[in-house]
């Protein structure tokens, strides 16, 4: 049985589990319907076992089929590292990127990174995706996380490729009646739109100099859990909060956003790649952060 087995046909497989649908599987490999139902029903029959039960409404992996797709994964994502280890000796980077960032600084900045790389690197297709959540690198197909903030997990692969300054921010109408407050402890009874995806999201510590330190403990009407929420909140007029300056540096050239307090600062914030341990790391995949890096710093336009 195996000297006749099509390991191709196990790309088919997966993509029917993956998406859920033969349909949505064949939209994903870029063939029909038919051709994916027919490369399935011979793995199976390759297989002398069923892997999916079919049904009018879903479809379900069997017992065999859940552990079979487990292995599966496993098997494509090493012939993917394979082709990369390839590409690397060529140093042309190839294949599929597939990366994570929050949806405020993906917006801002990883969108022109991706648009730069496809541009220079037309063998290249990028898949990425946007959510404040920091996905497990391990338990995906993950190539590459861009975080922004600060790292906890120290077993990871990670290169610095920028920082931000975090702003205490009000819309202008706010500001006003602001701008006679001196100290960070004058903040605590203005509303305040609470950022959910930070780990103290009404704790904030403000410095003036090397001796001056205030903590100040917010009290929140409204609460978002990403940080774009926050900020059409604030832009809206609901109140001030704490925002990245990448994400409102337009704003406060505009006058629709003023910084409070600007000789109070708050702890800076790092850009970090990260990478999940591997062997090595695919042309594409340092293409891309040295794209990242550059568009950090201002260099280049192409």
């Amino acid at each position: 049985m195996r000297a006749h087995m099509n390991l191709n046909r196990l790309a088919y497989f997966a993509a029917v589990l993956d998406t859920g649908s033969f349909t949505q599987a064949a939209e994903r490999l870029g063939v029909t319907k038919a051709v994916v139902s027919q490369q399935v029903a011979k793995l199976e029959e390759e297989l002398g076992a069923s892997l999916i039960v079919r049904s009018t409404r879903r479809l379900q992996p069997t017992e065999a089929g859940r552990a079979f797709h487990a292995r599966c994964i496993l098997i494509l994502k090493e012939a993917e590292d394979a082709f990369d280890l390839v590409a690397e000796a060529t140093g042309a980077p190839s294949g599929t990127l597939r990366l994570t960032a929050p949806y405020d600084y993906g917006t801002a900045k990883v969108v022109p990174a991706v648009a730069r790389f496809a541009g220079r690197y037309p063998a290249c297709d990028v898949d990425v995706t946007f959510t404040d959540k920091r996905l497990d690198l391990m338990a995906g197909d993950l190539d590459l996380a861009i975080h922004a903030g600060w790292l906890q997990d120290s077993s990871l692969q990670v290169r610095r490729i920028g920082e931000f300054r975090q702003v205490l921010v009000a819309p202008a109408a706010l500001a006003e009646s602001c701008s006679d407050l001196k100290e960070p402890a004058d903040l605590a009874g203005l509303p305040f739109v609470a950022n959910l995806a930070l780990r103290e999201p009404l704790t904030w510590r403000f410095s003036r100099d090397a001796i001056s330190r205030e903590t100040v403990q917010f009290s929140a009407r409204l609460r978002f859990d990403t940080t774009t929420a926050v900020y059409h909140a604030v832009k809206l007029g609901a109140g001030l909060s704490v925002l990245p300056d990448y994400l409102v540096a337009p704003d406060l050239a505009a006058g629709h956003l003023r910084e409070i307090l600007p000789g109070w600062v708050l702890p800076v914030g790092g850009i970090h790649a990260v990478f999940p341990p591997a062997r090595y790391r695919p042309p594409k995949v340092a293409a891309f952060v040295e794209i990242l890096r550059e568009l950090e710093q201002g260099i280049g336009s192409n």
